[in-house]
């Protein structure tokens, strides 16, 4: 991207940035916009002490903080307010900064805006879903990276990826390369905010989710995530599923490719999960689309190592097979996860870890998940009350911290069973965030001894 780019986008521009955060994506936004010379105000609910580390990681700018609050005054008089994933919909300070005109952009949103106006010959791959966005996002992003040289461009990871901003890879992309963003529904508001969406867009499942945040209102989030295709036009392309085709408008401008496991019946992975099959379809359309051969796919597919806190095998610890599924938040992919390990281990005993925050869904799916279950250790939280209010489970232990759920799961199982932890719940009450609980897990497994 050519830098002149920068100095007539941001140089001198007066940018409120709302939410700093400490997972790495408004710390590295948030340094891009003032290597490039904006004038920034970073304001976050959180406090000076919560956000230290990150203040001091960008001590060398010359930016203004407000913390523990904002101020109605820096959402007016600016060029832009760069917002974070999460803010309430009903946030008076961007109704004010709309009240003003001024543009309230996204960091994903505002890359893709950048690169069709400079570089319109880069190609955007999105990819959005209540369940399966990061695998598959992992999934395209491994077989198109796997031959660079055959398609003759640079393959970019950017989105909803940890420590990773999407806007600083401005500096790094050049004509004809290809970008492939993970996007919540968060990010997705983004795009719909702008108006755009990515030319290659995927849509892997749609099913309740985020509903604390969304108020109940499950429409609002399916439009939320309807903004990954609903700005294409004809050339555009929509991969996704039977499910989700259903809920495309009619209004669709681009093309839609429904995909299923009968295309990839023959694959050869190292993940498992039936699941992961329907992943692995999305991957191989779009990769065909980005010209790619069956064998180029299928290659690269066998090569997919997993992705870290999804059916992660972290190995065996006193016999027992162990796996991290922390990023399973939902109830079904808590069933999912379980479904998976039962199949891949059918001659043993299943102990799930799970429990966490309330996020106002259906919890029938976790009581499925149960039925696949000798034992359940439930960590304390908002849904992990609402589920035992809900259901009267036996074979269950309820425990205060990850070292208790560990040294029960151990103590109920025997060699060759396996423990997963898969909280089917938000992290937050226990933990600062769903990272926080992935490292801990990690952590205090290997904390505790053969």
């Amino acid at each position: 991207m050519k830098k002149d780019f920068y100095n007539s986008h941001f140089k001198g521009k007066k940018i409120t940035v709302m939410g700093l955060g400490v997972l790495g994506r408004g710390i590295q936004v948030t340094k891009f916009l003032a290597e490039q010379g904006g004038v920034l105000t970073v304001t976050d609910l959180k406090d000076a002490e919560y956000l230290k580390q990150s203040v001091a990681s960008l001590k060398k700018f010359n930016i203004r903080y407000v913390l523990g609050k904002h101020d109605l005054s820096d959402f007016k008089n600016v060029d832009m307010v760069v917002k974070a994933a999460g803010v309430p919909l009903d946030s008076i300070y961007i109704e004010e900064a709309r009240k003003n005109n001024i543009p309230v952009v996204m960091d994903a949103s505002l890359f893709a805006r950048a690169v069709s106006n400079v570089v319109p010959k880069i190609k955007i791959i999105g990819i959005t879903g209540t369940r399966g966005k990061s695998m598959t996002t992992a999934l395209i992003h491994h077989v198109l990276s796997s031959n660079e040289k055959k398609l003759k461009c640079k393959v970019h990871l950017g989105g909803n990826m940890r420590m990773k901003a999407t806007l600083p890879l401005l500096k790094e992309v050049n004509p004809g390369d290809i970008v492939v963003l993970e996007l919540d529904s968060w990010q997705c508001q983004g795009f719909g905010d702008d108006k755009i969406s990515p030319g290659i867009a995927v849509f892997t499942s749609f099913m309740a989710d985020h509903l604390n945040y969304y108020k109940g209102d499950e429409k609002q989030y399916l439009n939320d995530k309807l903004n990954i295709c609903m700005y294409q036009n004809k050339s555009g392309v929509l991969v996704t599923s039977k499910q989700v085709s259903s809920l495309i408008p009619k209004t669709f401008a681009g093309k839609k490719k429904i995909v299923g496991t009968k295309d990839v019946k023959d694959i050869q992975m190292n993940i498992i999960g039936s699941h992961n099959l329907q992943n692995a379809a999305y991957a191989y359309e779009v990769s065909k689309l980005c010209g790619l051969t069956d064998g180029d796919i299928k290659k690269s597919l066998k090569t997919f190592k997993g992705l870290e806190g999804r059916l992660q095998y972290l190995g065996k610890k006193r016999g027992v097979h162990i796996y991290n599924d922390n990023n399973a938040t939902t109830p079904e992919a808590t069933l999912a996860g379980v479904k998976a390990v039962s199949e891949k281990y059918p001659q043993s005993n299943v102990i799930l870890i799970a429990g966490g925050a309330d996020k106002k869904l259906n919890l029938d799916s976790f009581a499925d998940a149960t039925a696949y279950c000798k034992h359940i250790v439930l960590l304390p939280g908002t849904g992990t009350s609402k589920l035992n209010e809900e259901y009267n489970f036996v074979r269950t232990t309820e425990v205060t911290n990850l070292k208790s759920a560990l040294l029960v799961a151990f103590a109920e199982s025997e060699p060759k069973d396996v423990i997963i932890f898969s909280p089917g719940f938000a992290s937050f009450g226990l933990f600062k965030h769903e990272y926080d609980r992935n490292d801990s897990f990690i952590k205090t497994l290997k904390s505790i001894k053969e």
